[in-house]
């Protein structure tokens, strides 16, 4: 991959202004890219601008906001967007949530892949699109203190294979990718989780993470949806990311 190649491409990033979302923001800006960061933290974003300059538009907002989906792809018609915006779990025991931070996660990141892939296939995204949908590992494997954030994340997936079906029902050809990153204390929450399984478990951090293997980095999740967007031999329609890289999913 060369710093050229997404040269004269748009790509609307959520959630970029930490963690996965700013790496993703980076990544793609640095493979040439201009990108829009949108997140609600806008000191957070100003110093993203700082330090990307032109290539980076900031816009603060919320992604559960109905209207700014269509506001984004309108004014900016992306042909890369990646939606990795989401609500930090409580780590709790399922007795000890309530059901408003039980669901959190499902009014979150549930609904902003839900009103993004809404607008995407309405509007619609033109043909050759990328819509990234950043789901996790807990999908797949469970996450027993984290309230609704495994469910609402198969959502965030399901959504994505029901969007990549409607895209080639319409003949829109738009893709649409589902990214299962595996937990991982190189975000905050990553870290919080990582802590918190260990104390569950019974084991220390030290051993908790030797038991995990090798660690994830932000900076690898930059890359490999930067590798989504510029390698055409990628065309799974969903992928689990380790430090190994990326694995298809079936």
């Amino acid at each position: 991959m060369t710093t050229s190649d997404l040269i004269g491409v748009t790509a609307v990033v959520t959630g970029a202004s930490r963690g996965f979302g700013r790496s993703i923001a980076i990544r793609l800006a640095r493979a040439g890219a201009d990108v829009v960061g949108v997140a609600r933290d806008r000191a957070a974003l100003l110093d993203l601008h700082e330090h990307l300059g032109a290539s980076f538009t900031p816009v603060a907002g919320n992604v559960t906001d109905p209207d700014l989906a269509a506001q984004l792809i309108s004014r900016h018609r992306p042909q890369v967007l990646v939606l990795n915006a989401g609500a930090t779990p409580i780590a709790a025991r399922v007795q000890d949530q309530s059901w408003a931070s039980f669901s959190d996660n499902w009014n979150t990141d549930v609904r902003q892949s839900f009103e993004f892939t809404r607008a995407a296939l309405g509007l619609p995204l033109d043909a050759g699109s990328l819509v990234i949908n950043m789901s996790s590992g807990a999908a797949l494997a469970g996450s027993p203190l984290s309230g609704g954030y495994a469910g609402a994340k198969a959502m965030v997936r399901f959504i994505s294979s029901y969007a990549a079906a409607e895209s080639g029902r319409l003949g829109l050809g738009i893709r649409f990718v589902s990214v299962l990153p595996k937990l991982t204390p190189a975000t905050a929450l990553g870290a919080a989780f990582v802590d918190g399984y260990a104390a569950y478990s019974g084991t220390d951090r030290a051993t908790y993470l030797t038991q995990l293997g090798a660690t994830l980095t932000a900076d690898q999740v930059g890359l490999a949806v930067t590798e989504i967007a510029t390698d055409a031999s990628k065309t799974a329609a969903s992928y689990m990311l380790t430090a190994a890289g990326l694995q298809e999913l079936s």
